[in-house]
């Protein structure tokens, strides 16, 4: 009898196995060949404390000294830019005072990033406190600690059937018995409950597109922060010597194997554009991943109501890795009963009790 089943292998799935690992026996099942392989291996990997909802920032902040300094650390410098376009005074200041960004001049700006172009840029300001997350480690670290505490990791195991009997039953390639279930197959969360006999919560998978460009000019861009559009309406981030450029959309779809829109993309692309000096001359690559909203936009952790044998750790809309540390840290304490290190009206934003179903 497996204490913790958990359903999914990206970072919402092992970070939860890892904590829960320390309290009982943990298996975890991936569907596809690899950890990782949706959302969770198709992320911006960025670090920011202020970005993301009031209960997001609550769990940034818990859990940066882990990423800080757990295994020597799981993050490198970056910085964040937001760059406003000379029609958009209003949307850059808004977006500076939420993500708690400093005004700085254009040639300051350009000294950082050379390619801007001044005749379309009218505001930047930049944040120092972002950094680049080692997401490929992290993952592999949490499923080193739940290997190292006694649990199974395994890929290749799609569920294909769930009942509840005196505890779950799941079938995948054999059958597995479990008194808990973690529900945290990221885009199919709704899916697997409603496969379980629950009702789902709402999640809304949106598509978020990419493309990998050539470093703009030949210029080295390792050392450039990462830029965000006022407005988000496109975001560009140094990877491996190239450009990584997204047109920031938030598409709703059917839970899939996420692939990039031609045309969402070239618009993107062309708003990033047009503030720049150098133009997009070739697209290396493209693809696109899901981000899973719940319907108030924030994490969904926790036991069922209906069903309190049933966790959820879903909805995580972009903020995976970020907020990892604390969100699996705060799932262990409401599954094993400990009281949650965070304020309760932060867990009461987080927790399923607060979507009516």
């Amino acid at each position: 009898m497996i204490d913790f089943l958990i359903i999914g292998g990206g970072i919402a799935g092992l970070s939860a196995g890892a904590r829960l690992s320390q309290h009982g026996t943990v298996v975890v099942l991936e569907a596809e060949d690899a950890l990782g392989y949706h959302a969770s291996g198709r992320s911006a990997a960025l670090f920011e404390e202020s970005y993301g909802p009031p209960s997001v920032v609550a769990l940034n902040k818990a859990g940066a000294a882990f990423l800080r300094t757990q295994n020597g650390g799981y993050l490198t410098p970056r910085g964040l830019m937001l760059v406003g376009a000379v029609e958009q005074p209003d949307i850059f200041e808004a977006d500076r005072a939420d993500l708690n960004m400093v005004k700085i001049t254009m040639d300051q700006a350009i000294s950082r990033v050379p390619i801007l172009n001044p005749d379309k840029v009218g505001f930047a300001a930049i944040s120092e406190a972002a950094f680049d997350i080692d997401t490929d480690r992290l993952l592999q670290d949490f499923a080193r600690t739940i290997r190292q505490n006694g649990g199974t990791v395994s890929t290749k195991s799609k569920v294909t059937g769930i009942r509840k009997e005196k505890h779950w039953v799941v079938e995948a390639n054999e059958i597995f018995e479990a008194r808990t279930l973690v529900n945290a197959a990221g885009a199919w969360v709704d899916e697997v409950a409603q496969l379980a006999g629950l009702p789902g919560i709402g999640i809304t998978p949106r598509r978020r597109s990419m493309a990998r460009l050539p470093a703009p000019g030949g210029h080295d861009v390792s050392v450039w922060p990462m830029m965000l559009g006022a407005g988000e309406t496109w975001y560009a981030k140094p990877d491996a010597g190239k450009l990584l450029v997204s047109p920031s959309e938030a598409d709703p779809v059917p839970p899939q194997d996420a692939y990039a829109d031609d045309m969402v993309l070239a618009e993107g692309l062309a708003r990033y554009e047009e503030l720049m000096t150098e133009p997009v001359t070739r697209v290396e690559t493209n693809w696109a991943g899901l981000r899973s909203f719940a319907p108030d936009g924030t994490l969904v952790l926790g036991r069922d109501p209906l069903d309190p044998s049933f966790v959820w750790s879903g909805g995580q809309g972009g903020y995976g890795f970020q907020t990892s540390p604390a969100a699996s840290q705060l799932l262990c304490d409401l599954v094993v009963g400990n009281t949650p290190e965070l304020k309760p009206d932060i867990v009461g934003m987080l927790t399923p009790y607060r979507l009516k179903r």
